[in-house]
């Protein structure tokens, strides 16, 4: 059962990076609840999207799946036979989490949750690959080749959903739509201590694009079909269509 995230409720001499240790995964379902506006609403899609696009005998992919929140979607979403779910996350103890959720619900569709670097999974036969605020923790320098991957291993009318924290070119649309997720967060009970550690810890850590960085990306990945399906704030989800 998840605990309340109070990782950052008391002060701090020294802000490490973020990272997806023990202490996270103990209560990253309440963290990014909290954290991350419309994620439920994400979530819940993905599973309608699944539903739409996967083809029967194909692969399904999670990359960066943390506790399995969108690999559980895909699959009550999945109504076609002979498909599999490929979840990959870098963090051993997301991975054991991970898979006592997925253990927990029973289902025909077999699930492989392996511990790796996404960087690495050779992606193939794929209907349906998800980047759930993913891309975003990878270095700049590491994206292209990982959506030229995903672009290269997904059948065609295959769907790429990619889900992140945008930053904005023009200075008081970033500001306002900042200032919107910081109310959010106190609206869910974080304090200004929390948050500003939070934020601290996260910095050079997870390194957000515009929406035409995105774009642009994805269009040299082989992408020709990109559209921001949701956003709210400064976060939101494109689905990419080969």
């Amino acid at each position: 059962m998840s605990k309340t995230d109070n990782i950052y409720s008391k002060q701090r001499a020294q802000i490490d990076g973020f990272s997806f240790d023990e202490q996270v995964v103990q209560v990253f379902p309440d963290m990014i609840k909290r954290s991350v506006p419309g994620y439920e609403t994400i979530i819940n899609s993905i599973g309608t999207i699944t539903e739409r696009c996967a083809v029967e005998n194909s692969n399904l992919y999670d990359l960066g799946c943390s506790l399995g929140a969108a690999t559980l979607s895909m699959r009550r979403g999945l109504n076609k036979a002979g498909c599999q779910i490929i979840a990959v996350d870098n963090s051993q103890q997301m991975v054991e989490r991970c898979e006592q959720y997925i253990h927990a619900y029973k289902s025909d569709t077999p699930v492989q949750v392996l511990c790796d670097d996404i960087c690495n999974i050779h992606i193939e036969n794929a209907s349906v690959v998800i980047l759930n605020f993913t891309l975003q923790f990878l270095t700049p320098e590491k994206r292209l080749s990982l959506l030229t991957n995903i672009y290269n291993g997904l059948l065609p009318g295959g769907v790429l959903v990619l889900s992140e924290k945008f930053v904005f070119e023009d200075p008081l649309n970033q500001q306002l739509l900042n200032d919107l997720h910081l109310d959010f967060k106190r609206s869910q009970g974080y304090s200004e201590l929390e948050i500003s550690q939070k934020r601290a810890s996260l910095d050079n850590v997870l390194i957000a694009d515009t929406v035409e960085q995105h774009y642009s990306r994805l269009q040299k990945a082989g992408f020709k079909h990109n559209n921001l399906w949701y956003q709210y704030f400064n976060f939101g989800s494109i689905i990419s269509i080969k």
